[in-house]
């Protein structure tokens, strides 16, 4: 094996296909994986693992450390939420929240990606890692695009990107030309689901990237388990943006939407 780099392994499906490119790039993996995110089959791959909480930074850092890592890899979706989660942090993590200008998820994993860099680790850019999970503009589906449908996705487009600038969310959904819910913290997933509660069947959901998107803050996403929430509500579409947002498990998602009638599509920015 190369070099020897450090991954910090969120949820989803990230860090399992990352860990499977690095070892065909000849890296091999000290894993730092993030109890209750993470998938326990993490650590098949890894040279090395360790389970962290949130408020474990210090012993994070040392371990990484310890193992002789230099570069590291973020993967997966971080939760922020853990900031109130009462969890007490330990000395790196208060020092680290202490430089944070806000609490924002960009906000919390910029200072982040910075605090490491002060400890001598240096965070890679995944995005040539993600280059076959971006797709081309076009539709993946055959359930009808109906005229209601496009009309939502007109309406919510241009809203779905000025609110991932913002740094309000990435996701948002929309029915019959209404706002129906805005991510907050807590991710795509609940998202759909609080949509799906507030309206009933038929919501269509968008995400979008910020203009200015750093994938080593965040990849924004979406894959099996967005299928999976999208079928659970009734949902008529998933719209994501082309080039920028990655589409994980593509295969098992689009058996998903076709079984269920749900309109597949990528558009750009």
């Amino acid at each position: 094996m190369g070099e020897r780099i450090g991954l910090i392994a969120g949820a989803g499906s990230f860090p399992l296909l990352a860990l499977a490119e690095a070892h065909k790039q000849g890296f091999s993996c000290v894993v730092a994986a993030l109890r209750g995110e993470a998938r326990r089959e993490i650590g098949a791959g890894a040279e090395a693992l360790d389970w962290f909480s949130g408020g474990e930074l210090g012993r994070l850092i040392a371990f990484f450390k310890e193992k002789g890592i230099r570069r590291v890899l973020m993967t997966g979706k971080i939760d922020p939420r853990g900031v109130f989660s009462g969890e007490i942090p330990d000395a790196s993590a208060r020092a680290f929240l202490a430089k944070t200008p806000d609490h924002t998820a960009s906000g919390l994993i910029g200072t982040l990606i910075e605090f490491l860099a002060g400890e001598g680790l240096s965070v890679m850019d995944p995005t040539a890692w993600l280059a076959p999970y971006f797709c081309a503009p076009g539709t993946f589906t055959a359930a009808p695009l109906t005229a209601g449908v496009l009309a939502d996705i007109e309406f919510g487009w241009a809203r779905a990107r000025r609110l991932a600038d913002e740094d309000i969310g990435q996701t948002l959904a929309v029915k019959d030309r209404a706002i129906i819910a805005v991510e907050g913290l807590e991710g795509t997933d609940e998202t759909i689901k609080r949509a799906g509660r507030l309206a009933g069947p038929g919501i269509v959901v968008l995400k979008a990237a910020r203009t200015g998107q750093d994938m080593r803050i965040d990849v924004p996403a979406v894959g099996a388990e967005t299928l999976r929430c999208l079928v659970r509500v009734g949902a008529a579409a998933l719209c994501f943006e082309s080039g920028r947002v990655a589409f994980f498990d593509r295969d098992e998602s689009l058996a998903l939407a076709e079984a269920n009638r749900i309109a597949v599509l990528a558009r750009p920015a």
